[in-house]
């Protein structure tokens, strides 16, 4: 894992790349955010859907809502970027577009989109 920090127009941001999976439950979200913040002092996470299971994008299984929920309990935002066009399901689809819409969770399709995201929430 590797974990970049920016400061853009004053918004620090941790920038994670993984080889491998690191978003697989709810403990290794919260400990994800929790080293970025510790390292960085950054509470704006992004990270490459493929650092992500697939579990999360199951709305049904229930990992998103944890996950979701523990990051803001812990005033955590995460934009997540990559290429979702695989996904059919209807009820993911509505998540991503009322969270692309809201101000703690992104999904975009580039690491660019995604700061940009981070950058304009407070």
């Amino acid at each position: 894992m590797n974990i970049e920090y920016l400061k853009d127009n004053g918004t620090e941001i941790a920038v994670i790349s993984s080889d491998e999976k690191l978003i697989v439950d709810t403990q290794s979200a919260l400990d994800l955010a929790m080293t970025a913040k510790y390292e960085t002092g950054a509470t704006k996470i992004v990270i490459n859907k493929s650092a992500v299971c697939e579990e999360f994008f199951i709305l049904s299984s229930g990992v998103a809502g944890e996950i979701l929920q523990k990051f803001i309990n812990y005033h955590v935002k995460i934009a997540i970027y990559g290429d979702y066009s695989q996904y059919i399901s209807k009820p993911l689809k509505d998540f991503i577009y009322e969270s692309n819409n809201g101000n703690n969770f992104f999904f975009v399709s580039t690491k660019e989109e995604a700061i940009q995201k981070l950058t304009e929430t407070q």
